[in-house]
Formats: structure tokens, sequence, C-alpha cells
């Protein structure tokens, strides 16, 4: 929870509480969007997960290395279908259900200190997040970020540095919670507060730990 070398941060440190999305605010299943897409273009499963995610397509849009509409004429390409916006956005819907008890802990986090969202994404996600995922404006308003915008993905900590500079907030008042272990790690190196997301119950506990919400 802490950075290297620190301890648990004073109940007054922390303003920011930033969110991955992906397995953190919502259940993402990659496997049952490969499939939707898989149906899509007529092909296997199998070859649309290696034309994306396997040859490194999929990070080039995280990173912001192609822009929007680079990006979604280059999935179409690497599968073999004219994919349009709005297919790719409903086999992202698909993938994603929202976790009502992160969600609620988020509402409650908000009475007291800012909450945002920064997500490893094509800026496509930021922009129909309200059809993705419309649970997450009422909590997080425009403050949902994805990485494609600061063309840098997590676990660079430049993808971190510029959101809080978006923000206005320094890294040292800022958790980070993600469920991948090197996007922790790469939030301590640009010297956040992170928290490794296991559970619900864990992360009431680090949020407690903070200062931040009660365990009960």
């Amino acid at each position: 929870m802490s950075r290297p070398g620190q301890g648990v941060a004073v109940t007054d440190q922390i303003k920011l509480v930033l969110f991955d999305m992906d397995n953190v605010l919502c259940d993402y299943d990659r496997e049952k969007r490969v499939a939707c897409l898989a149906e899509l273009a007529g092909t296997t499963s199998d070859a649309v997960h290696k034309a994306i995610w396997e040859a490194g397509f999929e990070f080039l849009g995280d990173s912001g290395a192609l822009d929007a509409s680079d990006y979604l004429r280059g999935f179409g390409e690497r599968i073999s279908y004219p994919l349009s916006l709005d297919e790719w956005v409903e086999a992202r819907r698909r993938s994603m259900k929202a976790d009502r008890a992160m969600l609620e802990i988020a509402g409650h986090l908000r009475e007291t200190v800012d909450v945002a969202v920064l997500t490893n994404n094509t800026t496509l996600v930021a922009d129909h997040i309200d059809a993705l995922l419309p649970e997450l404006r009422p909590l997080f308003g425009s403050r949902i970020y994805t990485s494609a915008q600061f063309k840098a993905a997590k676990p660079d900590p430049r993808c971190y540095r510029l959101c809080l500079s978006e923000l206005r907030t320094a890294p040292q008042t800022v958790l980070f919670v993600d469920d991948l272990p090197e996007n922790v790690a790469g939030a301590r190196q640009a010297g956040l507060f992170a928290h490794h997301h296991t559970s619900v119950q864990a992360f009431r506990q680090a949020l407690s730990e903070h200062g931040l919400l009660s365990d009960g």
C-alpha cells in the first residue's frame, strides 16, 4: 500500500483515489469479447486473440501509438473484417459487468476525497464510456482517463504522472488501485501510494489503514 521506504499514509495525506477500471470497477471477460469479435469476423477466438493481443496490436491502442480511427481500422484489418465502431463498442460492452461493491465504495469515498479512473485503453473507451459502463459517469464525471490520451500506458511511470498533471494533484497525495502487480509497481515508481486489488475486503482494509474508510 505504501511507497517503498515509507509507512502507511496518515489520514490527511490522501486527496485522491485513482482507480483502474477493468477487474477493479468492473469484471472484464476478455474471452467473451474475443468470442463476440470472432463471430462477427467468421473466424476463431484463437485467431482473433493472436491477431490483436498476442501480436501487440492492442498495446498500440493503449499507448496512443495509434489514434482512435487508425486503431479501429487496423483492428478490422487484422481480423479480416470491416469492424464498425458500433460493433467494437458492443463487443467491449458485453465483456464488462459493473462491480457494485467497488462502485459503492467509490461513492462513499467521493464524499471526502477526489476520485478518478485511469485505465489502459484506447481513447474509444473514454469516448463511449456511457455505453460501455454507464455506472461510472455519476461517480467520476469527466475524470475518466485512458492511457492512450497520455501516449503512455501503465506501468510506465509517465502515464501516472501525466494523468495527475491533468488532475493537478501531487503523486504523494494519491492512492492508486489496480489488479495487476506490475501496474501497482509502476505507480509506486511514479511516487503514488498504491494497492494491489485482490478483493473488496482487502481494499476496504487498505482504505481503513489510510484513514479513508471504516472497515465495518
